[in-house]
């Protein structure tokens, strides 16, 4: 080697030196709402990102109720196969990883909770009933549930064993619907970690060893960045509207911001705001699997209560729409096959319908009212009204009647400025009588 090769990779190797290491960095995101399409493709491209820009983790803070089974096992799929440690905390305290949110932090590389959080509850749930304590007969007679029950059992059972955690309990979680508080789930292997917050977990992971596609990974986060990854705009809009409550609120204000309009015709503002409604619901509806029973219920409540406006039945086929309403809003995501997502009863459901009610009743009200009321606008409602001859009747002439000049004809003759009373409109013409001036 030359004497200035050796010179230049001596001064290679000085600046090496002196330049800063570059800062490890932990990714961060936070799913809080359903697992949905939306926000596995969230996941999934935060660890696409994480894989690419050289993170030392993907951090996902998690909150959820559960979601759809098919978003789920997206999620778990790209979470085993991740380049990248994957760590899912369950935070803010309160929060829980119920359903779908079980099988994800199982299959995190790290799994964390906070204080006053749960796990647990895997069941594929119906709103008739079904569940993880149903009995043997429920199960006969529920074939689709049981199939579920069973797939799900399954795919619990491969990602505890894969992670190396209480395939007991996981299984148990599906069977049983069992739910436990973060210390319990530490006690019994089901989680790695209790931090209370983001410094603590990565103070007690750091230095831990992970599977990282059966190849052994260290992890070291002492002081490392944390990066949030924000969602994108469309995704959080449809991140939104994948929820059975939202899509249950924009049906019901859509089909009445409609019965409006096709009520009072030309009022515009109600039926543009329906339709925007029908609009974002039919995206909600792209997203979130349905059953055609239950909408064709809800679509039947509406045909009862426009019936209501024209047939005679007090008050029953209003009663009986209301009744569709609720049958059909509790059927519509009821599909424990390929979800455990269903529109809250109590909290949505029941306050949404009555709000509608309430509304299409004033609708129904002030129809009939106009029905009864007796006609004020038109050429019938001159009957009875009074006037002044202009240049007198002989027995055809003008008068002026409402504000108004008309031809009228009358059966005997009156003086110019004589008082008329309108007796009969036939056609453009009024047949008056004389009438003694006050």
């Amino acid at each position: 080697m030359t004497r200035r090769s050796a010179g230049t990779l001596l001064l290679i190797a000085i600046v090496a030196l002196a330049l800063p290491a570059a800062a490890a960095h932990v990714n961060v995101i936070t799913v809080a709402g359903s697992i949905n399409p939306a926000s596995s493709d969230y996941i999934q491209n935060a660890i696409e990102t994480s894989e690419g820009d050289g993170a030392a983790a993907l951090l996902i803070e998690l909150d959820t109720p559960g979601g759809l089974l098919a978003s789920t096992k997206d999620i778990i799929q790209a979470i085993l196969n991740s380049s990248v440690p994957v760590i899912v905390y369950v935070t803010p305290r309160g929060a829980w990883a119920a359903s779908a949110g079980t099988f994800i932090t199982l299959a995190g590389h790290v799994a964390a909770m906070a204080p006053g959080t749960s796990i647990g509850a895997a069941s594929p749930v119906s709103v008739t009933g079904g569940g993880g304590e149903r009995d043997e007969k429920d199960k006969r007679t529920d074939v689709s549930l049981e199939k579920a029950e069973k797939f799900t059992m399954a795919f619990m059972e491969s990602i505890a064993k894969e992670r190396d955690r209480n395939v007991e309990w996981a299984l148990s979680a599906v069977r049983e619907a069992e739910a436990i508080t973060q210390d319990e789930a530490l006690r019994l292997n089901v989680i790695d970690v209790v931090a209370k917050d983001r410094a603590d977990l990565f103070a007690q992971v750091d230095g831990r060893t992970v599977q990282l596609n059966d190849v052994p990974h260290k992890l070291a986060l002492k002081d490392v960045e944390t990066r949030q990854i924000e969602m994108a705009g469309m995704t959080r809009l449809f991140n939104f509207l994948a929820s059975p409550d939202v899509a249950m609120i924009l049906v019901m204000a859509g089909l009445l911001g409609l019965y409006i309009e096709f009520q009072n015709p030309g009022m515009l503002a109600p039926g543009i705001a329906g339709a925007i409604c029908l609009v974002l619901a039919a995206i909600a509806f792209q997203i979130l699997p349905f059953s055609w029973v239950g909408l064709i219920l809800i679509l039947a409540g509406m045909a009862l209560m426009v019936a209501e406006i024209f047939i005679t039945s007090f008050g029953l086929l209003f009663v009986g729409g209301i009744l569709c309403f609720l049958l059909g809003g509790s059927m519509l995501f009821d599909m424990p096959e390929v979800s455990d997502l269903t529109v809250s009863f109590w909290d949505v459901l029941l306050p949404t319908v009555i709000g509608f009610a309430v509304c299409a009743a004033l609708v129904v009200y002030a129809v009939g009212r106009s029905f009864l009321r007796a006609q004020m606008s038109g050429t019938s409602e001159m009957v009875g009204l009074t006037g002044v001859t202009q240049n007198g009747l002989s027995p055809g002439g003008t008068v002026f009647v409402r504000g108004e000049y008309w031809s009228a004809d009358a059966d005997e003759n009156v003086p110019p400025g004589g008082r008329v009373e309108v007796i009969a409109v036939e056609g453009m013409r009024l047949r008056v009588r004389s009438v003694p001036s006050r």
